[in-house]
């Protein structure tokens, strides 16, 4: 089936208030552009936006339907389904003012058929009303409304190839053969077959085979199938006949490429079927050839093992809200990469397929989790009372969307559920971890479980108290605690938690789920890694979630214990709600866990909401040996005498800067990230030397007074001598303060001298405020990001003289505008936004004028640039 991205021209407004009527382009989240409210039941899990009830409308026209292959106009007896990404929640959709639909769950996507409403007609006006009005039902900013992308798919009515059914399996990889699977309706007499490389569109392989015909032979199977029972092609709203071909064809790939995280080298499938030598109908899909296993001996991707440097994601776009772009996607994973992560945890729901696409491309490994909770509740209003009646066809629509994507090496039933205390808990695991291998034998099975929660409520002190089940639309009292409060005890606790569950007893409470799995994750239990590594030798472990400050010693851990395959830290990259979580508060009501109004985002990720880098990254590429030179960061020194309040979430607020206007003789918290061979660190400012500090944990700290000018750092090994390498890629000296040396593919250190073992930052001259696009050249309708920053004329950023500043876009739409300051009244809808420590971000589509001009002005009005880029 063909399909065309059907995203423009939709009517949207919020029911109850009809007169606001307006034009929207998915994806839309609604709730981004709410006015936040600190009475907002959402709380500060939703970071106090309010629910709502959104409606979309389009009048779906009969001539929006692909031509045939062969040019012919397409005719009206077409299967035609429109496919949503993701719409937050309770999604109905009506035809011509008939219900078709309920979708409960906001993250898994659906399939509305419209064959039968399109096939005498020319129209047919589609209503989608997404109901979030009941709050909370999220531990994080959920977004609302149709906030991923629509997909038009058709397909004629004879020799369709089933919405879907386009499935790739590597069966081996010296030499590669793989196995293509595809659903065919009655009607077509021969299918052709076509591997390409994707990138270079380059042949490797074509077979034509017959259809229509039981037989075996030149490397094929045919099967008369009934697709109702087949999991992977039928679900109740996509486009199944009752019965239908199935194709199964086993095909060696000559001279292939392996995908993996070093070199992820995709293919491409064609499958067209065809009758009296015309085209019926095309489907596409694209691949990588790579087999994955795990065993005691570790995790291993094409024979190779492979340790996981891992981060936990949420799935908003940081100021963009919920809104999922695949260029926002695709420049999420790309920074990620060039960080240091080769994997990633979608926590805590299954990952759009633009976030899966640009993980195939760049080469990042990828754990797609299910559910947050399973049939009891985490919040009044949450998904735990829809679970029972659709976790099935949740995971049939997980792994559907995932198959063939390489970057899929996992799939996770869930978070830190307490119901596994229990038989029937343990029985879901069980059925769950079956039901997903019925579907897919290739990939393990995991789920994040927190050790503690599940040995608490074998004791009978339940997290989470509430069955989930109806009660007559009145909401039972959560018994227990609920989760913001486990999260303070946390917080007092602190990474003490990672011994929690380390008795006798928590191993007889936890063990019976975590032996159901393929791979037992545990969250914040790091104490049990070396333990169970005796107890339980068979058993692969995972960090599926842990404090970041703790990845120099989890990952010594990893090193040692072949068992223990990787780590995933909470969190790679800051996202929205969850407010103040990992903050480090210089402000009075910063100081508790559960941090008010106008707290906004998390600040917990070691990437901030616009994707700039903080010292707990660097710790963690010194970790993972991937510092060539030391990497200077400095806790932000503005605030004197001001002891912040801390966050066990989060090890250190640093960021990579000695430029703090103003602060002269303030007192300076300097961390300096050391390479692996580094046993000292000294430290120079303006040429005199400060002191000389050992490494601990890929770090050295040193306490001084802040004074404007150059501040050095010099790497010795254990005898005392400078640390040389030669030929490291490294930015060049005085470029620092944070400029772009990651994304500019220098990921060894800011503003590190190639080669010196020395990293050196500078402090800014005369700033002023300067805008640079992220690309010089976009297409029609592509979204691209600009930087803003209050810097010189060295790109050198001032991290103490903030401004508000207004935006303004010509020959494009502003779609977003803010900083990743995680406390603040501004509304990044509006065009206007101060800058947090120096930095802030617009994210523009571009128009169709051939220019987008982008003007930024601060709020003196005095100071003013502008830029153009390129749109074709």
């Amino acid at each position: 089936m063909k399909r065309q991205a059907y995203n423009k021209g939709w009517t949207f407004w919020r029911l109850g208030k009809e007169e606001g009527k307006r034009e929207v382009t998915f994806p839309h989240d609604a709730m981004i552009h709410e006015q936040r409210d600190p009475a907002c039941k959402s709380g500060s899990a939703g970071a106090f936006f309010p629910g709502g009830v959104y409606c979309y409308e389009k009048l779906v026209q009969a001539s929006d339907l692909h031509a045939s292959a062969d040019g012919r106009a397409a005719k009206k007896s077409q299967r035609v389904l429109l496919h949503f990404g993701g719409a937050y929640r309770n999604a109905q959709v009506q035809v011509n003012g008939e219900k078709v639909l309920e979708h409960a769950y906001g993250y898994t996507p659906f399939d509305v058929d419209l064959s039968a409403f399109l096939k005498d007609v020319k129209s047919a006006l589609v209503r989608v009303t997404a109901d979030n009005g009941d709050v909370p039902n999220s531990r994080w900013y959920s977004g609302s409304g149709i906030y991923r992308p629509v997909t038009f798919v058709s397909g004629p009515e004879k020799g369709c190839i089933q919405w879907q059914s386009l499935k790739v399996s590597t069966l081996e990889i010296m030499p590669a053969k793989v196995r293509v699977e595809a659903d065919i309706t009655d009607g077509a007499e021969e299918a052709v077959c076509e591997i390409r490389e994707a990138e270079s569109s380059r042949s490797v392989y074509t077979q034509k085979i017959t259809l229509n015909a039981a037989t075996t032979g030149c490397g094929k199977t045919l099967t008369h199938i009934d697709t109702k029972t087949d999991a992977l092609t039928s679900t109740s709203d996509d486009l199944s006949d009752k019965s239908a071909e199935h194709v199964s064809l086993e095909i060696a790939v000559p001279d292939a490429q392996l995908w993996d995280e070093e070199n992820p080298f995709l293919y491409s499938c064609h499958l067209t079927t065809l009758k009296d030598g015309k085209i019926l109908d095309e489907d596409e899909t694209t691949f990588g050839i790579r087999k994955v296993s795990w065993s005691k001996d570790g995790f291993f991707v094409n024979g190779k093992q492979t340790l996981l440097r891992g981060g936990c994601i949420h799935h908003d776009s940081g100021i963009l809200g919920a809104a999922t772009y695949a260029e926002m996607e695709d420049r999420k994973v790309r920074k990620l990469k060039e960080a240091g992560f080769n994997a990633i945890r979608s926590a805590h729901n299954p990952a759009s397929e633009e976030l899966l696409s640009a993980c195939d491309r760049y080469g990042v490994y990828v754990m797609d989790e299910a559910w947050d909770m399973w049939y009891r509740k985490k919040n009044t209003h949450d998904y735990a009372k829809n679970f029972e009646k659709n976790w099935q066809s949740d995971l049939t629509a997980i792994v559907k969307t995932d198959y063939n994507h390489p970057s899929v090496v996992m799939y996770s039933i869930g978070n830190e559920v307490s119901e596994p205390a229990h038989q029937r808990g343990i029985d879901l695991a069980k059925a769950m971890t079956d039901y997903v291998h019925g579907m897919d034998s290739s990939r393990a099975v995991t789920a994040g479980m927190n050790l503690m929660i599940i040995t608490n409520s074998a004791k009978g002190k339940d997290l989470y108290g509430e069955n989930g089940r109806e009660d007559d639309g009145k909401a039972k009292k959560m018994s227990g605690m609920n989760s913001t409060m486990f999260n303070m005890i946390t917080q007092m606790v602190g990474t003490g938690m990672n011994k929690a569950a380390n008795s006798k007893k928590a191993d007889r409470a936890t063990s019976p789920v975590l032996d159901t799995l393929d791979i037992a994750g545990y969250n914040y239990a790091s104490g049990r890694y070396p333990l169970d590594a005796k107890l339980h030798p068979d058993r692969v472990i995972m960090g599926s979630e842990t404090f970041p400050q703790d990845i120099w010693k989890n990952w010594q851990m990893v090193k040692k214990y072949p068992q223990l395959i990787g780590d995933f830290m909470w969190t790679a990259w800051d996202y929205l709600g969850e407010v103040g979580i990992g903050g480090w508060a210089y402000t009075a009501d910063g100081k508790g866990f559960d941090k008010p109004y106008p707290w906004i985002a998390g600040e917990v990720g070691v990437l901030d909401l616009l994707g700039n880098p903080n010292g707990e990254l660097y710790q963690a590429r010194a970790a993972w040996n991937l510092l060539k030179e030391p990497v200077i960061c400095v806790q932000p020194v503005n605030h004197p005498g001001v002891k912040p309040a801390k966050s066990v979430w989060r090890g250190t607020n640093s960021i990579p800067s000695w430029s703090w206007s103003g602060c002269e003789g303030n007192s300076a918290v300097v961390e300096v990230y050391a390479p692996e061979m580094a046993a000292s660190i000294e430290l120079y400012l303006n040429e005199k030397k400060l002191g000389r500090k050992c490494v601990k944990y890929g770090k050295a700290v040193f306490k001084v007074k802040y004074q404007p000018g150059t501040l050095e750092a010099v790497a010795l090994d254990v005898q005392g001598k400078k640390i040389t390498q030669s030929g490291v890629n490294t930015t060049a000296a005085g470029n620092t303060a944070g400029k772009a040396a990651l994304s500019a593919g220098s990921a060894d250190g800011i503003a590190a001298v190639a080669g010196s073992g020395m990293s050196r930052l500078v402090s800014a001259g005369t700033s002023s405020l300067k805008i640079v696009p992220e690309k010089t050249s976009v297409r029609h309708g592509e979204v691209f990001c600009v930087d803003l920053s209050i810097a010189d004329k060295n790109g050198i950023v001032e991290c103490n003289a903030d401004r508000k500043v207004k935006i303004s876009v010509s020959g494009g739409e502003l779609l977003a505008f803010g900083s990743a300051n995680p406390r603040t009244e501004e509304r990044y809808d509006s065009g206007l936004f101060t800058t947090y420590y120096g930095r802030a971000m617009a994210v523009i589509r571009a128009g169709a004028d051939g220019k987008v001009t982008v003007k930024a002005e601060d709020d003196s009005g005095r100071v003013a640039t502008e830029i153009s880029v390129n749109a074709g």
